[in-house]
């Protein structure tokens, strides 16, 4: 679990990728301080597990499906990339919670600099716009930030021509501090959506779903071994 603060830039040494999976290994002298061979580490959002160290340097398995998913297979040796130890139970959770699953990637769109900050503009999947809502909380690639604005295209114009965005504005800080500084148009980032918004819309898909027959809760139990309560159904 993570909150999406970022820690570190790291520096990615190597990525050897094989059929189905890589090996990333990442220069990182925080992270690694008082890290432990199976200890969790965000890589620009993505949840890796530590399978070798040394005293500035991990190493962590990528599988296929975090390859499909997230732009760490795009990595290259020399690239920047954001850090993030697990929060430890009883810190401050100066973000949000962030479980380092990504959802998917999106496309910076735009970068519109200002006097003390940057508003970006992303794309967003059509399967994830519902789960980001305007003031809501978004991790991109591992950095905890608040939406400022959702919105969507009118079909036949603008570079999302037809498509969902959302903007966020950045202080000088997450600028400096992240890999968000560097993005340009065209740049892709790792997403990750509110993990309350994708249980709710889990829960809602199953509300409003045809029904199959009668719910096993709203059948009345019968039979020697059937359970009541002196209230009745409960």
């Amino acid at each position: 679990m993570f909150t999406g603060i970022i820690e570190e830039l790291g520096e990615v040494l190597a990525l050897e990728q094989t059929a189905d999976a890589a090996v990333i290994t990442v220069r990182a002298p925080l992270a690694v301080s008082d890290a432990h061979h199976g200890d969790s580490i965000s890589v620009s959002g993505v949840c890796l597990t530590v399978i070798a160290q040394t005293d500035d340097t991990f190493t962590a398995d990528v599988m296929a499906q975090t390859l499909s998913m997230s732009t760490i297979g795009g990595l290259a040796a020399g690239d920047r990339v954001n850090l993030e130890r697990a929060a430890r139970v009883g810190d401050r959770l100066g973000g949000h919670i962030v479980q380092g699953h990504v959802d998917g990637t999106a496309t910076v769109v735009s970068v519109t600099p200002g006097e003390a900050w940057s508003v970006l503009r992303f794309s967003l999947p059509d399967d994830l716009a519902p789960l980001v809502v305007d003031k809501g909380s978004i991790s991109v690639s591992g950095v905890s930030l608040t939406v400022s604005a959702v919105g969507r295209d009118a079909a036949g114009g603008g570079a999302t021509a037809g498509g969902h965005w959302f903007e966020v504005s950045l202080i000088p800080e997450t600028l400096a501090a992240t890999t968000l500084g560097a993005l340009v148009p065209g740049d892709r980032v790792n997403l990750e959506t509110d993990v309350l918004a994708r249980h709710v819309e889990r829960l809602v898909s199953f509300g409003l779903a045809p029904s199959a027959g009668p719910s096993p809760r709203s059948t009345p139990a019968s039979g020697p071994d059937a359970l009541t309560s002196p209230g009745g159904n409960s």
